[in-house]
């Protein structure tokens, strides 16, 4: 498999002091190679099934397989637990083989049961990826054929199943059983500990640290020349901490989307070097649908026009990204070439608010802590507001805080500026999934309602001609910027800082590059 290589020369990553570093005393355990990489969200839950989002995708792609797995860029889907796939040809009914011989952590083989049983805990909890099967995979439905086979049969045609069973994570489905509590599928104790078969296994974690990992010798896959052997995923919420730790090189990587600023330190220091990669990761605002003044599509289009695209942008991101009119990212079919977004026009916004019909209150933002980004963006939207006579309160919290109100309309917050993160590279990641009605409680988080857009998305979910669904993509596109669904800003460019010792690095837009395997380190 091709790798993208970077600097040739340098040193081995080195983990910083403090607690988290006790477990590496011996002095045959230093001669390992080991990885730190500093996240700005925290690292609170283990469960593969209980959340679905890209800040904690670390966890899934290095300690979980699936049946499938997205690499390199333009992404594209490799078979990883299954061997073989048969689809019928009426495109409901999927037969995987597996590989022989898979192990988990524990040991013991990996069969067609625990795909079952992944799958059934995934419709049982109604957490994470939930929304992306719960449509056509009906409880019960899912047959382990024998040890090495195992059959979907789908409620109907769904273009995309293939894609989204890359958030299939299976579990070692004996293990979970035994400590199931009241019928909770062993959440509790999946919460803290894992159950994997991934080429990394739980050494330690603590939600206020992070987690610790090793490699698992006795993965399917083959390890390359480089590998790492030990890897600390910690939880650093302060942007100028994480940038100082690579400096000094006590990290070996932070997110890739850092503001212009912090760029330039870190390549002014001479320790850092940088991988750049086109992306497919839209930031936007959700716009709570469900609470007024926001339900009125004058008001949404006010805020459209009161934020400055250009100043933020180019100004503030210095240029590193590109203006992104719609939902979908510009580079993925689907996106209308010719979509006109809306633009920074205070007399425009002015006069969309004096056509507002509900009353007009104080709106709060919620933006992200620890994500500069977000609270600049929230920031912005708040200067613009001002000037437009809308006050606007901004209230910086924790993904990890945000996330368990956004199945909930009254505890959403009325604006939350993030990103949507490519999880399959399909254009139903950004709109069918976003704004279907159905996925109320499920992905749509704006708890957004259009029968049209109902009907478009439903319908390229069924037909599997891509220039077909392309048309579909393109008109939904239109309507949700017509209609003022979210506030739609950019497409970000990948710009990954990483230390001197590490010299290779596989990018795909699906989880950027925290699936460590794939990483080279110098020995």
């Amino acid at each position: 498999m091709s790798q993208t290589d970077g600097p040739t020369i340098g040193r081995r990553g080195v983990l910083a002091g403090g607690a988290a570093l006790s477990m590496y005393a011996s002095t045959a355990e230093a001669a390992r190679i080991r990885y730190v990489t500093a996240n700005n969200n925290p690292y609170d839950i283990l469960d593969p099934h209980q959340v679905f989002d890209i800040g904690r995708i670390a966890i899934r792609l290095n300690m979980y397989d699936a049946l499938v797995r997205w690499v390199d860029n333009p992404a594209k889907l490799d078979l990883w637990l299954a061997d073989k796939v048969e689809i019928s040809a009426d495109g409901m009914t999927y037969v995987f083989t597996l590989r022989p011989n898979v192990k988990f952590h524990d040991g013991s083989a990996l069969t067609a049961a625990d795909v079952v049983y992944s799958m059934e805990r995934i419709l049982g909890l109604k957490k994470g990826a939930y929304g992306l099967f719960s449509d056509v995979v009906k409880p019960g439905s899912t047959k382990a054929l024998d040890a090495l086979h195992v059959q979907f049969t789908l409620t109907k045609p769904f273009a995309v199943f293939m894609a989204v069973l890359s958030e299939l994570w299976v579990v070692n489905s004996k293990v979970v059983q035994s400590h199931v509590k009241d019928g909770d599928w062993g959440a509790e104790w999946l919460t803290r500990n894992e159950a994997g078969s991934g080429g990394y296994r739980l050494r330690r974690f603590d939600p206020a640290i992070g987690f610790q990992c090793e490699r698992f010798e006795a993965h399917f896959m083959p390890w390359g020349p480089g590998a790492i052997d030990e890897a600390d995923f910690r939880v650093s919420m302060e942007t100028a901490t994480r940038v100082l730790g690579m400096i000094k090189g006590e990290f070996n990587t932070t997110d890739g989307y850092m503001p212009a600023e912090q760029v330039e330190r870190m390549k002014a220091s001479g320790n850092v070097w940088f991988k750049e990669a086109e992306s497919i990761r839209t930031f936007y605002f959700i716009i709570n649908h469900s609470k007024a003044p926001l339900n009125d599509i004058n008001m949404r289009r006010a805020l459209c026009c009161m934020f400055d695209y250009d100043g933020f942008n180019n100004n503030i991101l210095g240029g590193t990204v590109v203006r992104n009119p719609g939902i979908i990212p510009n580079p993925m079919w689907g996106a209308p070439k010719d979509l006109k977004g809306y633009s920074y026009d205070i007399d425009k916004a002015k006069w969309y608010l004096s056509k507002v019909t509900e009353k007009l209150r104080p709106i709060q933002i919620g933006a992200m802590a620890g994500y500069p980004q977000s609270e600049q963006a929230a920031q912005m939207l708040q200067a613009g507001a001002a000037k437009a006579g809308l006050e606007i309160k901004v209230v910086a919290e924790p993904y990890t805080t945000i996330a368990p109100k956004l199945d909930d309309p009254d505890r959403a917050h009325d604006l939350i500026p993030l990103w949507r993160s490519a999880y399959f590279a399909d254009p139903h990641n950004w709109t069918g999934y976003l704004f279907n009605s159905r996925n109320f409680k499920g992905g749509n988080a704006s708890f957004y309602k259009n029968p049209r857009i109902d009907e478009l998305t439903d319908q390229a979910l069924v037909i599997t001609d891509q220039e077909k669904r392309r048309v579909l993509y393109e008109e939904a596109s239109r309507i949700l910027v017509d209609e003022a669904v979210g506030l739609f800003v950019n497409n970000t460019k990948f710009y990954g800082p990483y230390s001197k010792s590490v010299k290779s690095v596989r990018f795909c837009p699906i989880g950027d590059t925290q699936d460590i395997r794939w990483i080279q380190m110098n020995s």
